[in-house]
């Protein structure tokens, strides 16, 4: 199996901490987030990695370079960045015919993958792609999600004042190959996820809530919550 992990953002929420160092590189307890990922991403079977950079890229490439995880991983350069959806489009060929991780790598997630994928190998059978979802302790920061009885998305609430639950978007998925016949009906470079891509998609997504811990590394406020919550996940 084979993941795309996002790592090109700004983190222009997390300054001035990102003023020196790319958000996928921050680290918790002395590890980059970068390496959780890969750890527990490579301890459930994924076995090819496709890594994007673009800002302060020369650090995720001496990253690289000395990681444990080198050979599983390919690096591509982004000179203007694409959006979850373009970076995606930019290399299909990469990802072939199988069904893949699209991950946000700017967040601290522990959880069942193998479950994970054991809950999409089981999904209702419109479904083309799988949701990690997550309890989050500020809805309004996040995509709040809204489910039917089998656990299918049916509307989503993207970072909007009073959202109807706490039950939110991980921006962590598994996807089918299917997804890029989408993403080339929409004849642009750039495309964003949450905007172009989920809307068209209620009724089709299946979910896996985690239940363990997850938490976007945002905010300088996150982050030092991270760094805490790590010693009793």
């Amino acid at each position: 199996m084979k993941a795309l992990l996002l790592a090109g953002g700004l983190g222009t929420r997390l300054r001035p901490v990102t003023d020196f160092i790319p958000k996928c590189l921050v680290p918790v307890h002395g590890k980059p987030l970068l390496d959780y990922w890969l750890e527990n991403l490579s301890a459930a079977g994924v076995d090819e990695f496709l890594i994007n950079t673009s800002y302060l890229s020369e650090q995720v490439v001496q990253w690289w370079e000395k990681s444990v995880w080198k050979e599983k991983i390919t690096l591509v350069h982004e000179k203007e960045l694409l959006n979850t959806g373009g970076t995606l489009l930019a290399n299909k060929a990469f990802f072939e015919e199988e069904a893949f991780f699209l991950v946000h790598a700017d967040n601290l997630s522990f959880c069942d993958f193998n479950a994970f994928i054991e809950i999409h190998q089981n999904r209702p059978k419109e479904c083309e792609l799988t949701m990690m979802t997550f309890q989050t302790d500020d809805p309004s920061s996040c995509g709040i999600v809204e489910l039917n009885n089998k656990g299918v998305v049916q509307h989503f609430f993207e970072k909007v004042e009073n959202p109807p639950s706490n039950l939110a978007n991980g921006a962590v998925y598994i996807c089918e190959p299917t997804i890029f016949t989408f993403l080339e009906s929409l004849h642009k470079k750039n495309i964003d996820f949450s905007l172009d891509v989920l809307p068209c998609f209620m009724g089709k997504i299946n979910t896996y809530e985690n239940t363990i811990y997850h938490r976007d590394i945002g905010t300088i406020m996150s982050y030092a919550l991270s760094q805490v919550e790590y010693m009793y996940k």
